[in-house]
């Protein structure tokens, strides 16, 4: 059975695809090896196990209980963050940490240890876990907390479905007045520019300074969520222009949620080439011309801040039927700004089109798992349509930048880092190793530990 991941590549087939109804029945029995399955927003080949079986876990979607006055909520692992908020934002309650999109499943979150516009408050969604349960292979099921079965705790965040099957988790939720944020928007002039918005951002400040809004009480300045969109076409002085936003949730806004489903459908794939340099360019023009020079501040549902591509269904479709590669890497903040300037160099040297590239700080919060990707740096992500060696070639160069600043690549956004790559960027991947369950593989992990 064929099943592909958000960026359609690679395209595996399968033995099987088994859906998961029941939380208290095992695991199946089947033929070589098995992999949890949400609904497959990782980019690569994290989400694949060619030849072998994925355990379809959208199935497993209930609420199993949710304190309304202590913001505490335990579902099965298969409910997605969408349908979480949904439920949760009209009783005055968010997730504490959300990635780019809703459509992620509660055990991806876990198993990706997504991270969102708020690392530099929030940290990664491991670190809001209070604790889950772990079926294994064998028939044995463990409640793993940060205190209770601690190893396993940490290497089953961020450790990618393979540590066994997440049957239900307990998150802490954070209060909040409303479904709106205000937002402030203004356009970067350059790399140097994003540098100096963010350089008033302190990184380093513990929970009680923050207000129940998320704005640091003794600077105005700060804001809770923080994102830059950056122009990759750039070059020269204006490497690295863009628009940077920032955004708080909204104090003395209607409490009343909308619904999250996309406006939009697309579809088929796009013509092969449609995104291409003079397209892309034209787009960013576009986009960054209605930008103000000045901050300016507008009130948005926080499904339009945070998820912006959600509206638009299928909208990896626009890369055309070859997909695209994400190329999303972390570098740390001492040697940022030439890394990515270096980065941005090739990218707009190379002949290839990014056409989503997003720049973000991160905070000083410590990896919550063992194969953890968020850690203190600086980020940039970019969306390459797959065009074939030249765009691996450009992928290459990529990575030897991230090796030599001592950076990682996001194993959920990856389809073809090497191993040496991956060992470099995620040094206790042999701890990890040891903490597998014996039945369960993926593709991913096949190709990086590769001998």
């Amino acid at each position: 059975m064929s099943v592909r991941s958000w960026g359609n590549y690679p395209r595996v087939d399968h033995a099987a695809v088994i859906p998961l109804y029941w939380r208290h029945l095992d695991l199946p029995r089947v033929p070589g090896t098995m992999l949890p399955g949400g609904l497959a927003r990782s980019y690569g080949d994290s989400c694949l196990n060619e030849g072998g079986t994925l355990l379809a876990a959208t199935t497993l979607d209930r609420l199993i209980a949710f304190d309304r006055d202590s913001g505490l909520i335990r579902c099965e692992a298969g409910i997605s963050l969408a349908q979480i908020l949904d439920l949760v934002v009209a009783a005055g309650w968010f997730l504490p940490v959300v990635p780019g999109t809703g459509h992620v499943t509660v055990g991806g979150a876990i198993a990706n240890d997504v991270h969102g516009k708020n690392h530099h408050v929030a940290g990664s969604f491991g670190h809001h876990l209070r604790r889950f349960e772990l079926l294994r292979s064998d028939g044995s099921r463990t409640v793993c907390s940060p205190d209770a079965n601690a190893e396993l705790f940490r290497a089953t965040v961020g450790g990618l479905g393979l540590t066994g099957l997440i049957t239900w988790a307990e998150i802490q939720l954070r209060p909040v007045t409303s479904a709106w944020f205000d937002v402030e928007t203004i356009r970067m002039e350059s790399l140097d520019h994003f540098f100096a918005l963010n350089k008033r951002v302190r990184l380093q400040y513990s929970g009680p300074q923050i207000a129940q809004n998320g704005i640091l009480e003794s600077d105005p300045f700060i804001r809770e969520y923080s994102v830059a969109w950056v122009d990759a076409l750039a070059r020269g002085e204006a490497v690295g222009r863009g628009v940077f936003m920032r955004a708080n949730h909204a104090a003395d806004a209607p409490a009343a949620n909308q619904p999250s489903a996309s406006r939009w459908t697309i579809p088929f794939d796009f013509p092969a080439g449609t995104l291409n340099r003079h397209s892309v360019a034209l787009f960013n023009a576009l986009y960054r011309s209605r930008a103000p020079r000045e901050w300016k501040a507008t009130r948005r549902h926080f499904t339009k801040y945070l998820f912006p591509l959600d509206g638009i269904a299928r909208w990896n479709r626009m890369y055309g039927a070859r997909g695209f590669f994400q190329h999303q890497s972390v570098v740390p903040r001492a040697d940022a700004a030439v890394k990515v300037r270096e980065m941005l160099g090739a990218v707009a040297a190379s002949g290839e089109a990014s056409f989503l590239t997003v720049l973000k700080v991160f905070g000083d919060h410590e990896p919550a798992g063992l194969l953890s990707f968020a850690r203190p740096g600086v980020t940039l992500a970019l969306d390459l349509p797959v065009r074939g060696d030249s765009t691996l070639a450009l992928l290459e160069r990529l990575d030897a930048v991230v090796r030599d600043a001592g950076g990682a690549i996001y194993p959920a956004k990856d389809a073809r880092m090497s191993p040496e790559t991956f060992r470099a960027g995620f040094p206790e991947w042999k701890t990890f190793e040891r903490h597998i369950d014996p039945a369960f593989s993926s593709s991913f992990w096949r190709r990086v530990t590769a001998r």
